[in-house]
C-alpha cells in the first residue's frame, strides 16, 4: 500500500482534492470506489474482530469533512502523506510509519489536523491524471562484498532508472572496479538515486565515501522511502519531455513533498519585542482599511508600560513571546478577510507574506467564508490570483456549501470565473444539487441575460434546455 500511495502521488498531478488510501479487504472496492476512497485493513471486515470498520469510517469521514490536497494513507487512526510510509508490520494492527515526516491528522477524541504541514496547491492548473509510469526502473541494495559484475548486469538495458540503497548517511564500498561500473552507467543516462537503508535519516555528503558516489554521477535522494523513490523514478522516467539530466535534477526537488527540503531560512525570532512590533504593523494595516479616509489613521502603538502607582499596589502584567504570537494570528485572520473585501492587494500580500500559518484558508467565524470566497463574491481579480497562488483552496464549501465558483458566477465577473476554472474549480453539492445554479440560469434566461449565461455555461453548467415557459420572455419578468 505504501507503493500504491506513494505512486499516486505522483500520477494525480495539480490534486486540488482529498485521496487517502488505506487497507481494506478486496471484495469490498465497491464500496470503496463509490466513496472515491481507496481504504482497507489487516484483518478482514468479514472477521467478527477486525480493523477495517475503523478505518474504513476514519477515512471517509477526512476525506468527506476536511479538504487536503495530497494523496494519504490512513490506518490506525493517523492520516500519513502518502509518500512517506512504509509498511513496517504484517501483523500489527500499527503497521505504517512515517520515520522522516509527522502525520497530518491524528483521531482520537478530536480530530487534530497538523495544518502547517499539508500541502497547498499553488499552481493555476486544472487536475490532470497521468497515467503511465515506467516499467525500467529497480531497486539495488547494497551490502559488503557485492561485486561490480552483479552491479553491473543490474545496470544493463533495459534499466533506466535504479535506486540505490546505500549505508548509513549515503556510504558504499569504495572500490574503484564498483565506482567505475557506476559511472559508466550514469554516463550513457542511466539515472541512480541514492538512499539511506535506514529507516530515519537521509543521504549527505558528509562522510568521503558518500561524496565519491556523487562524482560518480549518482543523484542524493535526501529522506525518502525505498517506495517514494522508486514510484518517482518511474513517474518521472515516463514523461518523454525529460532528459536525464532533468530528471536527475527533478529527484532532488520535492514535488509532492516526498523529501524535506534544506533549510535555508533562520528561525522565526519569538522575542517578545519583536512580536510586538509585528502587532503594531498588522493593528496598522486593520485601522487602515476599516476607515474610508486613510489620512484620517490613528497611529497605533503597543507598549508593556504600566502605571507607575499599579506596580505598587501588584505586580505588572506579563506577556509572553507565545501571547504575542497568538494574538498576532488573531488579527491576521480578521485582516486577510478585511483586506479581501476591500480588494486591497497591498494588505492581502502583507497577510500573506507573514509566518502566520494556514491564514489563507481560514474560515470567517461570523461568515462562515473564507478569503477566497469574499474576493470572488467581489471580483476581485488580482486578490483572488494572489490568494491561489498562495494556496488557497478551490474546492472550499462555506457554511452555506458554496464554493468561490459559485458566488463568481452568480456575481457575473466573468474574469474572476476563468481564473478560478484555470486552477481546477468545478461547480457541484449544494451548488448544484441545491438547483441553486438551475435557479440562476432560469432567471437568466427570463431576463434575457445572454452574459449570466454565457458565464454559466463556461463553470459547466448546462444552459441550453434551461428555456423560459410559454408566453413568459424578459420583458415580463
Amino acid at each position: 500500500m505504501a507503493y500504491t500511495s506513494s505512486a499516486l502521488s505522483f500520477l494525480l498531478e495539480d490534486l486540488g482534492k482529498t485521496v487517502v488510501c488505506s487497507i481494506f479487504a478486496p471484495y469490498n472496492k465497491a464500496i470503496a470506489h463509490l466513496a472515491q476512497i481507496v481504504t482497507g485493513a489487516q484483518i478482514p471486515l468479514s472477521q467478527l474482530r477486525n480493523d477495517a470498520v475503523d478505518n474504513f469510517l476514519g477515512a471517509l469521514v477526512i476525506a468527506g469533512y476536511y479538504i487536503i490536497p495530497e494523496c494519504s494513507l490512513f490506518f490506525n487512526h493517523t492520516l500519513f502523506r502518502g509518500n512517506r510510509v512504509s509498511k513496517v508490520s504484517s501483523h500489527d494492527l500499527n503497521a505504517f510509519t512515517s520515520p522522516n515526516f509527522p502525520p497530518l491528522v491524528n483521531v482520537g477524541i478530536d480530530i487534530v489536523l497538523n495544518r502547517n504541514e499539508m500541502i497547498r496547491q499553488t499552481s493555476l492548473r486544472r487536475f490532470r491524471a497521468h497515467k503511465e509510469m515506467s516499467p525500467d526502473v529497480a531497486t539495488l541494495r547494497l551490502f559488503p562484498g557485492i561485486t561490480a559484475a552483479t552491479v553491473r548486469a543490474f545496470l544493463t538495458p533495459p534499466v533506466k532508472g535504479v535506486v540505490l540503497e546505500t549505508f548509513g548517511a549515503g556510504n558504499a564500498p569504495q572500490r574503484k572496479d564498483l565506482m567505475d561500473t557506476l559511472r559508466e552507467a550514469c554516463d550513457r543516462g542511466v539515472v541512480i538515486v541514492a538512499i539511506s537503508q535506514c529507516a530515519k535519516g537521509s543521504v549527505s555528503d558528509a562522510y568521503e565515501t558518500g561524496r565519491t558516489l556523487l562524482q560518480a554521477g549518482v543523484v542524493p535522494g535526501g529522506d525518502m522511502t525505498p517506495e517514494s523513490a522508486l514510484t518517482k523514478l518511474g513517474y518521472l522516467l515516463s514523461k518523454p519531455e525529460l532528459s536525464p539530466a532533468e530528471v536527475r535534477s527533478l529527484i532532488g526537488m520535492s514535488l509532492r513533498g516526498e523529501l524535506t527540503r534544506p533549510s535555508g531560512f533562520e528561525p522565526r525570532k519569538d522575542k517578545l519585542e519583536e512580536n510586538l512590533q509585528n502587532i503594531e504593523g498588522v493593528l496598522s494595516h486593520v485601522v487602515r482599511l476599516s476607515h474610508s479616509a486613510p489620512s484620517q489613521t490613528p497611529q497605533i502603538i503597543v507598549s508593556e508600560a504600566v502605571d507607575e502607582s499599579a506596580k505598587d499596589a501588584a505586580a505588572s502584567w506579563s506577556w509572553t513571546a507565545a501571547d504575542a504570537t497568538s494574538t498576532e494570528g488573531a488579527l491576521f485572520a480578521f485582516l486577510i478577510h478585511l483586506a479581501a473585501a476591500a480588494d486591497n492587494l497591498e494588505g492581502l500580500m502583507f497577510c500573506l507574506n507573514s509566518d502566520s500559518g494556514d491564514i489563507v484558508n481560514c474560515m470567517n467565524p461570523a461568515s462562515g467564508r473564507a478569503p477566497l470566497h469574499v474576493a470572488a463574491l467581489n471580483g476581485s481579480v488580482k486578490c483572488v490570483e494572489a490568494l491561489l497562488a498562495a494556496g488557497a483552496l478551490v474546492h472550499l464549501r462555506d457554511s452555506l456549501g458554496h464554493t468561490a465558483l459559485y458566488y463568481a458566477a452568480r456575481q457575473r465577473h466573468e474574469a474572476t470565473v476563468s481564473m478560478l476554472i484555470k486552477a481546477g474549480a468545478s461547480l457541484g453539492g449544494v451548488d448544484v444539487e441545491g438547483g441553486y445554479a438551475s435557479l440562476a440560469v432560469r432567471k437568466a434566461v427570463l431576463s434575457g441575460d445572454e452574459r449570466a449565461l454565457k458565464i454559466w455555461k463556461s463553470a459547466g453548467i448546462d444552459t441550453s434546455s434551461r428555456q423560459p415557459p410559454a408566453g413568459q420572455t424578459g420583458q415580463n419578468t
